[in-house]
């Protein structure tokens, strides 16, 4: 029994061996199978020449053409302040915005006026009394007479006191006006500093106030773009007489975005030494008027905006994604047999998302806007579209506006 205990097991592990050594001589080749290569699949887009005008964009805030300190011009204490003269509040060219007390003012007029008519009556007195003298040296007296005689020196400072006491009335009269202060301009309130009942030095900052009849955005240019747009630049001795390029501002208020149109008028001086870039100023008429879309707010001052400047003329040129430039100045074609030529191409602008160039590419062109890893000229590729002949095809004229 014991010998059996041993002998079975080293029986069914040769049993298995024979099989497997059978199995292993009598097994058969597999038939070679031809490996395939499948051609990759991209996009393409049919492109056609067409008439395109440069647009170079820009960012910037919305400033006030005119903003200034509302400085009171007399002491005194404050009596009435109006209604508009608040932050925010609007205000007509004219209207009176901050009273002082007059009191102070009025009794100084009095008293000027009172010293004019007194003058008067002293000019009056000494013209009468050189002509007592003259007339008496006339009868008595010989040869010429003195000034002092005549009493001249006393018509002159009788002369100059009266007019000093016009000039006193004057300036009273001034300084009673000055209490009411009156807007310069049609504008808005930016920033408000006293209120009634509050007692004023000369000198003191009442309030900010900026116009409203146009705004300004500084815009902040490359000087490659200069070449792309009629810039407003004067010489010296020379005005510019004709409008600049016309402006379109883009900002998001209230989570919807809104446009105003506006015009280049003018180019700062100097360019910015760290940055390179020269500042266009773009002008918006009426910012706070209501315009055609009844839903568009008023232009704020301070507000972030992007820019579209209308640039020149570009004749007739093709338009590609950006994503299709290779090498920086070349395209993947696909020609009629879907195999992948290189052209080089004329670049007329490169934009963010889109290259602007003239030669090298016919109508109809199939550009091939997908990446590949290591294309070759003449490989074989699948378009993503269903197979049809370019003129089929619809042809890529123009990308949509870019987002600023």
């Amino acid at each position: 029994m014991k010998a059996l205990k041993w002998i079975l097991p080293l029986a069914v592990l040769a049993a298995g061996v024979c099989v497997a050594v059978v199995m292993v001589i009598n097994r058969r080749e597999p038939d070679p199978q031809p490996r395939g290569s499948v051609p990759p699949l991209v996009r393409a887009l049919a492109i056609q020449p067409i008439e395109h005008t440069f647009t170079v964009r820009a960012q910037g805030n919305v400033t006030a053409h005119t903003e200034i300190d509302l400085v009171t011009e007399v002491a005194g204490r404050i009596t009435w302040i109006s209604p508009r003269f608040v932050v925010g509040g609007f205000f007509e060219s004219g209207d009176l915005l901050i009273e002082i007390d007059t009191r102070d003012y009025e009794l100084a007029l009095t008293r000027a006026q009172a010293a004019l008519a007194e003058a008067r009556v002293r000019l009056e007195r000494e013209e009468a009394e050189a002509a007592v003298a003259r007339k008496e040296w006339e009868n008595l007296g010989e040869g010429p007479a003195s000034p002092l005689l005549l009493r001249e020196p006393q018509l002159a400072q009788a002369g100059a006191s009266l007019e000093a006491a016009k000039a006193d009335l004057l300036l009273a009269e001034l300084n009673l006006d000055r209490c009411r202060i009156q807007a310069p301009f049609a504008g808005r309130v930016h920033a408000k500093q006293v209120d009634i009942g509050q007692f004023l030095n000369r000198g003191a900052i009442l309030g900010r106030i900026h116009g409203i009849d146009h705004a300004e955005v500084r815009l902040s240019l490359p000087l490659d773009d200069f070449g792309f747009i009629n810039l407003p630049i004067e010489h010296r001795g020379e005005s510019r007489t004709d409008s600049g390029p016309r402006v379109l501002l883009h900002a998001s208020l209230g989570g919807k975005s809104h446009s105003w149109n506006a015009r280049l008028v003018r180019t700062e001086g100097a360019i910015n030494e760290r940055t390179r870039m020269i500042t266009v100023v773009a002008r918006v008429d009426n910012p706070y008027a209501r315009g055609p879309d009844p839903a568009r707010p008023p232009l704020p001052v301070g507000l972030f905006v992007n820019a579209e400047i209308e640039g020149k003329p570009a004749g007739k040129v093709f338009l590609a994604p950006r994503a299709a430039l290779r090498n920086d100045n070349r395209l993947n074609v696909i020609d009629a047999g879907s195999r992948l030529q290189f052209r080089d191409i004329d670049i007329v602008r490169l934009e963010r998302e889109r290259v602007i160039f003239r030669d090298g590419l016919r109508e109809g062109d199939l550009v091939c806007v997908s990446p590949l890893e290591t294309p070759v000229a003449g490989m074989e590729v699948r378009l993503a579209e269903e197979e049809s002949p370019a003129s089929d095809r619809k042809p890529f004229t123009t990308l949509a506006p870019e987002t600023p």
